[in-house]
């Protein structure tokens, strides 16, 4: 519903990940360009976020200039930013009408720093406003923008034949190594295990796929 009112033709879909079992992503349509994560925060989490960027900052990594990645300034936004992120890492692939909203953001914001991205999005009034209605009409009710949600998206894209994790609530993307569009799908999900893997009590995980309609 959100892709469809920010002006993107539904050749590409957002399906449900229902488990990480071969046979169950056979399941999912291919080609996938793109995965979206929900998971909790929790201490665990934060504190190997923390090492995470230490050893990053202490080591490099290579990036892909052409990577889109923006941080994330307005609570509670995530899914909104994730869903930027899959967009604008496949814009190639999509089909915008006209008039979209997205479409003329990414085109303003290409240019721009990932903090300059995240304060263009706070004044953009178009993704804003269609962000609410989606939210409304959603199946659960949305949380107000103030309140403290432990739950986060994040976006596991294929740029350039690497797999990068974007979650604008850190620095810089995450390189995973090398994947390929053949092997994407089964890439983001050993990446998506490694989150489930850190905090084994918690279930609050979901995994959806940006896939070819």
């Amino acid at each position: 519903q959100f892709l469809k009112q920010l002006g993107i033709h539904p050749d590409w879909q957002f399906v449900d990940v229902y488990g990480m079992e071969p046979e169950l992503l056979s399941m999912v349509p291919r080609p996938v360009c793109a995965v979206l994560l929900l998971f909790p925060i929790t201490e665990k989490y934060e504190i190997f976020r923390t090492e995470e960027e230490e050893r990053i900052k202490a080591k490099g990594q290579d990036v892909k200039s052409s990577v889109y990645f923006m941080k994330q300034t307005i609570n509670n936004a995530c899914g909104t930013i994730g869903l930027i992120h899959a967009i604008a890492n496949n814009r190639e692939k999509m089909n915008f009408e006209t008039n979209s909203s997205l479409k003329k953001f990414l085109e303003d914001s290409l240019s721009m720093t990932p903090e300059e991205r995240a304060k263009y999005l706070e004044t953009y009034e178009a993704i804003r406003v269609t962000h609410e209605s989606s939210a409304h009409e959603g199946q659960t009710e949305a949380p107000s923008i103030d309140e403290k949600v432990d739950l986060h998206f994040i976006a596991l894209v294929n740029v350039g034949g690497h797999l990068y994790e974007l979650d604008g609530r850190k620095p810089f993307p995450i390189n995973h190594g090398e994947t390929s569009d053949d092997s994407f799908l089964e890439d983001a999900i050993e990446v998506c295990k490694k989150f489930m893997e850190r905090d084994p009590e918690e279930l609050r995980f979901n995994a959806i796929a940006l896939s070819a309609a």
